[in-house]
């Protein structure tokens, strides 16, 4: 079981420090958030109400506790016991005898069950133990698959601190467990320390704590100790004077009161909504009712009528199986008039055998595990096997945006610089390559290598870079630093606050090793730091002006550093020129914290507020650039004098771009018939231009489609439910709205897949048709999703629905092959009851082990061969089936019983043939079905020949229904196969090895199972056959004319598949409205 990992200081690739941007807030419900309930009504502090809209003040009188004593240890340990260890409750893995019930849970595994029983009862132990290998198969196979992807929950265990440091009888800095932290506590952060329970803070300098695995913000999260809340339901990654459990610092220090432990806390409350049964209504019932609710749905899950779409309507149909079986032994029973002896009970097994697709399972699972090899390939790990099929009939995908359809890093997008212009950075794979991408100057491409800046972009690049402490390195140079290395120096940087830092020390910080000056800009590069400083720090390294380049090609040296302030939210460096000995100050800083201290004219000031207006209107953070040069000797140490009069530079906008591909990946779904919504714990703002730039809306989508989550959770179901179309984009979500959503997609017939990464999305992943966490995600995550994005990457998403698509296609093709040939079975073994032997007994036109060789070797390599078909051309431009009608649609059932009609006729006369027709027609013996005697030869002879007949006719078949309308000997009509169009079956015959040489290999298995003398006689109970291949194969001959001849009728007349020709590409964007001019530029691109 892999560790949780915290978010850290260190930033190398997102999949590892980077925290995730714009995912879903903290758990904001409507009722007021739960607080701890005393077991005693002692003189235990009541319960709080809302923290975050009380001052600390008022929450220490609450707690009953001096902030500046502590909690006395007696009082300690008596809170304690009233409110128990400060734990979170592990949401429920699956133990490996659940995973075995799992496999056992299905109507065809108990049918079999049944069928191995009666078997053993009337002592037929060859039939019954190849059941019970069967049985055995099926279970293996299963088990293992699901064994291998499975592992216990133990993430949320993790998310606490072992230790923390608390004031205590009036002594700070105490090493107590974390476990028994009580309410009223109060607790000492610094950098690098998790927080372990939620906290009032009480006071704090440049406190920042890392919430992404909790709320999916995109930054470091400030801290505001001495603000107070009005609204109790505010979102939870607004309440900026609260610290939360698992939460780490990741700059400055702060002190806070512990008001929720355990399962009080944010975590402890998503871990509730993980353990939460779905059905709340019977929990609210009486006791009879929940009993019987318990009774019936526990029923339900060993007859395996929970599960996917798949699951369910295979449990249903090996019920209507069972009972059909059982009405088939009726039957035979009353043809013997019930005097039912060892034979009629054994021909009565031998239909019921003959109806049920003993493979079927044993195929499913070996065709789902191949299908999550290919999904595996396509960076989509599947833990639930049966998913695989659900994706493809996904109808919705509501999808995180940060690091799934971004790529999860910031980057600066826009500079506007006064007297230059406005530079834009687009195309980026690699954020913290300064070489990924392309520049443009007012739309004009630069050529990066040839330009050499003014002096006034010069100054630009020169001040985002000096006033920076990040690092960029290409991945040879990083890995030359050890993470001991890394995080002590951003440590010595992050937690100093005072106003002038040791030049050394920054220094050795900031500078990389020299070799990064002559790497060439290709390859994956790294980056330690905070997310904004390192885009600002690439976006000069793009024009060769990194810090580390100055630093060595200036004769500079830092005087001092005012390191970011929340207050002024402004970070100033000072450097002396060595050589004149001037002073330059760089500055970056908040818009509007820097414009009262820009040297600006009015009308200049409001240019500038309005063009950062319009850029953070785009989704972008504006940040605001300037300098000035003081003269030697001027004193710099007070920050507010060096702050003021600064000369303007220009501004520069940051955000998390789109991945490339992921607007290619949501066109893809609109072609497919399936909507994407984008749900995101970032602003509206944000929101909306990341959902413009992905094409998830556009300028004709209406204002309701994108909605800020406090709106949506204040919605009634009703409300909802009148909604003409859910919304796209879904801003500052909670955990609540994302259940939310799933729910209305719910109630509206919808099948959908929710992603996630943080422990706030694991209530949503759970409840969704098919959850999907990201490779990068919080284990809480995956352990409560269905599959594992592996890159993160919502066009992964996109394969894994085309995946899905195939394998149900495929499922549908050897389902029919499976039941064309059961149902042939049948029809020879019921009529075959007239077939009367000398002592009036029924003979068996097929022996039981015939049937089950045909059954489960046969058909069952077969059946696998047509599970590996290719994916139709077009399966990504047609509507998602019907999940409701499932597998088993009308042409399907229809065609299943027109060739099985066509088989078992065709076995019949094969039969009728041998045995009234051929030498000694008409003497059918005497006690053939037990085994072979001088009357028997004629029987062995007949019986030889319908198993040939049958053998081939399957065989023949499984290339048949690699399409339910297209002819075989025009199986592809758009594809050039270099052949005349009269030969192109050998090609469509080639396309499929492995169904190729199963059908060989079924051929060649033949003649052995004919013609060796114990196998046949002893064993199959048939003899060897000589003239008798002709009406084999002539069998053959009519059989295809026979299946030709429906589909001929079936396209004639439009009738089902027969209706459909190929869809086109263009015919799939026409039908979901999209500009077919708009794809093929962008195909160009």
């Amino acid at each position: 079981m892999g560790e949780t990992v915290l978010p850290t200081v260190e930033e190398t690739a997102p999949q590892e420090t980077e925290p995730p941007i714009g995912g879903l807030n903290g758990l904001n419900t409507s009722h007021h958030q739960r607080q701890h309930q005393p077991k005693s009504n002692g003189d235990s502090p009541s319960p709080l109400h809302a923290p975050h809209t009380l001052s600390f003040e008022e929450v220490a009188e609450a707690l009953r506790v001096d902030i500046n004593h502590g909690l006395s240890t007696a009082e300690a340990e008596s809170r304690l016991g009233l409110y128990g260890s400060n734990k979170v409750k592990g949401a429920e893995g699956l133990s490996m005898w659940k995973i075995l019930m799992r496999q056992i849970s299905n109507s065809l595994t108990f049918v079999l069950i049944i069928v191995m029983a009666i078997s053993f009862g009337i002592d037929d132990y060859i039939e019954g133990g190849v059941i019970t290998a069967v049985i055995l198969l099926n279970i293996v196979v299963g088990f293992w698959q699901d064994y291998r992807a499975e592992k216990t929950i133990e993430s949320l265990k993790k998310l606490t601190a072992p230790e923390a440091t608390v004031t205590r009888n009036g002594i700070p800095d105490q090493k107590v467990k974390a476990l028994d932290l009580v309410p009223g506590d109060i607790v000492q952060l610094n950098v690098g320390s998790i927080v372990p329970a939620d906290l009032r803070l009480i006071d704090g300098v440049n406190a920042f704590t890392n919430e992404a695995f909790l709320t999916g913000e995109s930054l470091p999260v400030e801290k505001t100790p001495h603000k107070k809340f009005d609204d109790a339901d505010i979102a939870t990654a607004d309440r900026t004077n609260l610290a939360f459990s698992g939460s780490e610092m990741t700059s400055g220090r702060c002190r806070g009161i512990v008001v929720a432990t355990a399962m009080d806390t944010e975590v402890g409350q998503i871990a509730t909504m993980l353990r939460q049964k779905k059905d709340e209504k019977a929990q609210s019932q009486g006791f009879f009712a929940k009993l019987v609710w318990r009774f019936l749905n526990g029923l339900k899950t060993i007859l395996g009528l929970v599960g996917t779409p798949l699951q369910i309507t295979l449990s249903k149909f090996a019920l209507l199986l069972f009972g059909l079986a059982i009405l088939l032994a009726i039957i035979v029973f009353s043809a013997s008039k019930w005097v039912v002896g060892g034979e009629v009970l054994i021909y009565g097994i031998c239909v019921a055998v003959a109806v049920i697709p003993e493979s079927l399972i044993a195929v499913l699972t070996i065709t789902i595990a191949v299908g999550g090899k290919a999904m595996a390939k396509a960076n989509v790990i599947t833990r639930v096997q049966s998913a695989i099929e659900a994706v493809g009939g996904v109808t919705n995908i509501c999808s995180d945006k940060t690091g799934t359809l971004t790529q999860g890093r910031m980057v600066s997008k826009k500079a506007l610089i006064p007297g230059i212009g406005i530079f834009s950075v687009d195309s980026i794979t690699d954020p913290y390559n300064p070489g990924s991408g392309q520049v443009t100057l007012d739309g004009q491409v630069l050529a990066l290598e040839a330009y050499r800046p003014d002096t006034v972009l010069a100054r630009f690049l020169r001040t985002i870079a000096l006033c920076n402490n990040s690092k960029v390195l290409p991945a040879q140079d990083a890995d030359l630093e050890t993470r001991s290395e890394k995080k002590a120096g951003l440590d010595r940087y992050a937690s100093d606050n005072k106003s002038e830092t040791d030049t050394s020390t920054i220094e050795s910080i900031s500078r990389p090793p020299t070799a990064i000056l002559n790497n060439p800009m290709t390859g994956p590069w790294k980056a330690y730091g905070e997310p904004t400083e390192i885009a600002l720090h690439v976006l000069a390294f793009r024009f060769n002006m990194g810090k580390e380049n100055l630093l060595n090609s200036l004769n500079v040296s830092l005087a001092t550093e005012f390191s970011f302030d929340s207050t002024v939210k402004k970070m100033t460096v000072v450097y002396r020129d060595n050589t004149n000995h001037n002073l330059d100050v760089y500055t970056k800083g908040a818009t509007e914290f820097m414009l009262p201290v820009l040297n600006v004219t009015d009308q200049e000031r409001e240019g500038i507020l309005q063009a950062a207006e319009s850029m953070a209107n785009e989704g972008l953070r504006v940040l605001c650039i300037a300098h000035k040069t003081l003269l030697p000797g001027t004193d710099i140490h007070e920050r507010a004098t060096v702050e003021k009069n600064l000369n303007y530079i220009g501004l520069v906008a940051i955000y998390d771009p789109p991945r490339l591909e992921t607007k290619g990946a949501v066109r893809e779904c609109k072609v497919a018939g399936i909507t994407v919504h984008m749900l995101t714990g970032d602003h509206p703002g944000t929101a909306r231009a990341i959902a413009r730039d992905v094409d998830i809306i556009n300028d004709s989508t209406p204002a309701s489609a994108v909605m800020v989550a406090r709106e949506f959770d204040d919605m009634t179901e009703e409300q909802i439910d009148a909604m003409e179309t859910l919304p796209l984009v879904i801003a500052r979500c909670s955990p609540k709205t994302k259940v939310k959503m799933v729910q209305a997609l719910h109630r509206r017939q919808r099948f959908c897949i929710m992603t996630g990464d943080g422990v706030n999305d694991s209530p949503a992943l759970k409840q969704a048709n098919v959850g999907m966490a990201m490779g990068t995600g919080s284990d809480v995550a995956k352990d409560a999703a269905e599959m594992v994005l592996t890159d993160d990457n919502f066009a992964s998403i996109v394969k894994a629905v085309e995946e899905g698509r195939r394998l149900f296609d495929n499922i549908q093709k050897f389902l029919m092959h499976l039941l064309i040939s059961n149902i042939a079975q049948v029809i020879l073994l019921l009529i075959g009851l007239a077939f009367k032997d000398n002592d009036n007994h029924s003979v068996f036109p097929l022996s039981p082990i015939e049937i089950l060789w045909v059954n489960l070797i046969t058909s069952s390599f077969l059946a696998i061969g047509l599970g590996l078909e290719e994916k139709q051309e077009d399966s990504m431009y047609r509507p998602p089936h019907d999940v409701k009608a499932g597998v088993f649609s009308k042409e399907l059932i229809t065609d299943k019983f027109i060739y099985g009609f066509f088989m078992g006729a065709l076995c019949l006369f094969s039969f009728a043939i041998v045995a009234y027709v051929g030498p000694g027609g008409g003497n059918l013996g005497s006690g053939c079905n037990e085994g072979f005697n001088d009357t028997c030869d004629v029987v062995f002879r007949a019986r030889a020949t319908t198993y040939t007949t049958i053998t081939l006719l399957l065989l023949v078949t499984a290339w048949e229904v690699k399409h339910f309308a297209r002819s075989l000997f025009n199986m592809y009509p758009n594809t050039d196969q270099n052949v005349p169009r009269g030969l192109s079956v050998f090609p469509t015959l080639w396309r499929n090895r492995f169904l190729f040489f199963a059908v060989i290999a079924g051929l060649v298995m033949m003649f052995p199972i004919v013609y060796i003398p114990i196998i046949n006689e002893k064993v199959f109970k048939h003899g060897p056959i000589t003239w008798e291949w002709g009406v084999s194969f002539g069998c053959v001959v009519l059989y295809v004319s026979a299946i030709e001849t429906w589909k001929m009728i079936k396209r004639r007349f439009g009738i089902w598949s027969g209706a459909h020709k190929v869809i086109s590409r263009e015919d799939a964007e026409a039908r979901v409205g999209l500009d077919v001019a708009t794809v093929q530029r962008m195909s160009e691109k």
